[in-house]
């Protein structure tokens, strides 16, 4: 399942860039939420735990927006300027900006030397990969604001949790998702009627299209929660640091994208970063971990170690 989850959520960068060649953004991004909620609202329903929600339903609208609704949006718009794998290491940096966000808004978090230190080798990891597309030659031919984008969209991964964490932890994860993905299809179902396509696309787009709808979505929900109840969030949210790998590898064999030497180095230091500024501090024997009562988006946005102090 682990193994599983790593590829999964590394494809859909590739997939999202083979559907942005064919159809409008709303166009896909409905055609991904919409099935995505279908497949699980009947689960959330058959368990009789969709009442869990109704205490909730204003942070839980907010919580979709800034998890779904906005970044899958702004990501799929980025990828119709940059690589699938440039916007996969772009993602990357989630990590980074939870324990920055933390930091600023967490007054008792105070960081460690080593969280320090890696909070800053991650934004320099950041800034390397991002830097020349903002300035000089390449910020030409909207590489820049597609960056900043994608950049948007890892804030937007990184504030669910927080939501999440303080506002929605009572609530089942299959409920949340199938109610996230449900408000996210009846807000996309205008807009992508106006930009419906007047041909049927390409075969391979509507290939990648059913892939992110039943694979990287509803399957990998699926998926993720049977690994959770194996081994529980923090361990499970490992797959965050192997994701942009397959991303990058699924780019190179699959669309024959360029990666550098500067974005690989760009992504080891960001991974390096990542590692170190979300090493959590050391707790008493027999307190519990800070990931233990997450719901499931949160563990798959802020990785954390598993219980204790790192071993080494």
């Amino acid at each position: 399942m682990f193994a599983a989850m790593s590829v999964i959520w590394g494809v859909p960068y590739l997939l999202i860039k083979i559907g942005v060649g064919g159809v409008a953004v709303p166009v896909l991004v409905l055609a991904r939420v919409s099935v995505g909620a279908a497949l699980l609202l009947p689960f959330a329903a058959r368990r009789g735990n969709l009442a869990a929600i109704r205490p909730v339903w204003r942070w839980l609208a907010l919580f979709a927006f800034v998890e779904i609704i906005i970044p899958w949006y702004v990501l799929s718009e980025a990828e119709r300027s940059i690589s699938s794998s440039l916007s996969g290491l772009l993602v990357a940096s989630v990590p980074i900006m939870v324990a920055l966000l933390s930091l600023l808004i967490s007054a008792g978090d105070r960081l460690s030397p080593v969280r320090w230190t890696g909070l800053l080798i991650g934004l320099a990891g950041v800034a390397l990969l991002a830097g020349p597309h903002l300035v000089g030659s390449g910020a030409a031919g909207g590489a820049a604001r597609s960056v900043i984008g994608v950049l948007f969209v890892a804030l937007c991964y990184a504030t669910g949790p927080l939501i999440a964490n303080r506002k929605l932890a009572s609530v089942p994860p299959v409920p949340m998702t199938a109610a996230c993905l449900t408000l996210a299809s009846v807000i996309y179902a205008p807009l992508a009627a106006l930009n419906w396509p007047s041909a049927v696309p390409p075969a391979r787009v509507l290939l990648a299209l059913a892939g992110l709808a039943v694979l990287c979505t509803a399957a990998a929900f699926a998926i993720f929660f049977r690994l959770i109840a194996e081994v529980g969030p923090a361990r499970a949210s490992v797959i965050t640091y192997i994701n942009p790998a397959i991303a990058v590898s699924l780019g190179v064999a699959v669309l024959g994208e360029r990666v550098t030497p500067v974005m690989l180095a760009a992504f080891g230091t960001i991974l390096v970063g990542s590692v170190l500024a979300t090493r959590p501090a050391c707790r008493p024997a027999g307190a519990a971990a800070p990931g233990q009562q997450r719901p499931v988006a949160v563990a798959a946005s802020a990785p954390e170690a598993a219980d204790g102090c790192p071993s080494g």
